[in-house]
């Protein structure tokens, strides 16, 4: 039988996030894996998200975001922000976090964070590619090792929606 995409794409080497958003009052935050450095100078990473997710218009309102890196052990909150809708529950209701100076949220028990300002974006396929420079951030617990998103086997239920074959 020939190699699925799902066998493949499943082991490119992506870290696991909680990226937070914030706009007038309202906060949201969800688990992302397809999060990527671009540039050195200016410091530049891109964020792919479905705009279908309840955070998408705050990100758009705000042009603004953070990155929590999540630690190796801390598949949990990688489940309870990957699988509730902020539609439904406030996300970040009973989470250690902390907002920056602009409002936006990040975790303070992950491993570290970013504070990213909106460049543009692009359509990309079912996502929106978000192009950002990251404006600050903190190494919070240096010690501590990365959750990968191989690691968390078929959480986001992404499984079925890979094409069948390519």
């Amino acid at each position: 039988m020939p190699t699925q995409p799902v066998d493949l794409c499943r082991r490119l080497t992506n870290g696991v996030y909680v990226v937070g958003v914030a706009h007038e009052g309202a906060h949201d935050a969800f688990t992302a894996a397809w999060i990527t450095q671009v540039s050195f100078d200016p410091l530049l990473i891109a964020l792919s998200i479905n705009p279908g997710h309840a955070s998408y218009p705050l990100l758009v309102a705000s042009r603004a975001f953070t990155v929590s890196i999540l630690a190796a052990h801390q598949m949990e909150m990688a489940r309870h922000f990957g699988t509730l809708s902020g539609r439904d529950v406030d996300k970040l209701a009973g989470q250690p976090w902390t907002p920056t100076a602009a409002h936006i949220p990040f975790l303070s028990n992950a491993v570290g964070y970013l504070e990213c300002q909106v460049i543009e974006e692009h359509a990309a396929g079912d996502h929106r590619l978000v192009l950002a420079t990251v404006t600050g951030g903190d190494l919070l617990f240096p010690g501590a090792g990365v959750l990968g998103y191989r690691d968390t086997g078929n959480l986001d239920g992404s499984a079925d929606l890979y094409p069948p074959s390519f």
